[in-house]
């Protein structure tokens, strides 16, 4: 840049295509972008369902041990976590009405195995399992609304 020319704009409908461009080439669904006080936030997987590339929630997604119930003489619980709900959304176990579901009771799945999707605000985000083990129960219905921290599905540990 030399001296007297102003910094290239980033609200720039070119420079935002741009940005897009790059979000698609590095597999990115959310950008924040701040210049003085102005500020975007380009987000990817608007309206229409977008299954494949979205960040796993980690960090929002919780698995917690199964406790086993008190009142539950077989303590049929123990040995198995739950896969909750990282966010308040519908939850979805197939991709779409034709498709088959993610998992079923008795599949197996390890930490990166996607088990459902959470769409929230419009946007579908694929949840992963983030545990290893069989899937032993299916804790939600197809379409059912969920909370944050509600279980979805209950995992056997390997």
């Amino acid at each position: 840049m030399t001296k007297g020319q102003k910094p290239k704009d980033v609200f720039d409908i070119v420079r935002i295509r741009e940005i897009i461009e790059l979000m698609e080439e590095h597999d990115l669904s959310e950008v924040d972008l701040q210049q003085g006080d102005e500020k975007i936030k380009l987000n990817r997987g608007g309206a229409a369902p977008v299954f494949g590339a979205l960040p796993p929630l980690a960090a929002a997604s919780a698995v917690t041990a199964g406790q086993g119930s008190d009142s539950s003489p077989d303590n049929s619980d123990a040995g198995t976590v739950t896969i909750n709900a990282p966010m308040v959304g519908t939850f979805y176990l197939r991709a779409n009405p034709e498709s088959d579901p993610f998992v079923k009771v008795g599949d197996r799945v390890s930490e990166d195995t996607v088990v459902c999707i959470v769409e929230a605000m419009k946007v579908f985000n694929e949840i992963p399992a983030e545990c290893s083990g069989k899937i032993v129960e299916v804790l939600v219905s197809e379409q059912d609304p969920v909370d944050f921290g509600r279980p979805m599905f209950r995992v056997e540990l390997n």
